[in-house]
């Protein structure tokens, strides 16, 4: 079975963008996790969350990822999938775990309206917060890390190649 790829990272930091362009890259195919989400439960990520609450919406995404089953893809995960420890476990049973790490001025800028992009935070909780809290999460389940700070696409994807080879032998 040929190994998948799954990026982890704060919302942002460009794991839908880079995956695409990884995958094309390692001759993979691509699957986004969040859009995996949004076709089962027919609403976006942002509807879902307003609807029925952060404690289900992160309930949903556990087992819509723990439930992947592919091979040779690359995976681009939510950024609050780190939550979710099955989840988390499954994906590294099936692909090596890249997180794309970015400064926290950059993920701010990048993101502008966080209700809008569906981000995972609970009443009250700053992107700050966020950010200090899931760091450590995604150190924890990262098998490699990437710094992406002022870095282009191919710049990122041909250091996420030579890290995986590397990694791989």
């Amino acid at each position: 079975m040929k190994r998948n790829v799954v990026l982890i990272g704060m919302p942002g930091c460009g794991k839908s963008t880079v995956g695409v362009v990884l995958a094309k890259a390692l001759g993979s195919h691509f699957l986004d996790a969040d859009l995996l989400i949004q076709s089962r439960e027919g609403r976006l990520l942002c509807e879902i969350i307003e609807e029925e609450g952060l404690d289900a919406f992160n309930r949903i995404e556990e087992d819509v990822n723990a439930s992947i089953q592919t091979e040779n893809a690359v995976i681009a995960t939510g950024g609050s999938v780190v939550y979710g420890a099955r989840a988390m476990e499954h994906l590294r049973a099936i692909g090596d775990v890249i997180y794309i790490r970015l400064s926290l001025e950059s993920i701010a800028e990048r993101l502008g309206d966080l209700t809008e992009r569906g981000v995972s935070m609970r009443e009250g909780q700053t992107l700050e917060d966020l950010y200090a809290e899931r760091i450590p999460l995604y150190e924890k389940y990262a098998d490699i890390v990437i710094d992406a700070e002022h870095r282009e696409i191919r710049e990122l994807v041909r250091e996420m190649r030579q890290a995986l080879q590397e990694y791989r032998s």
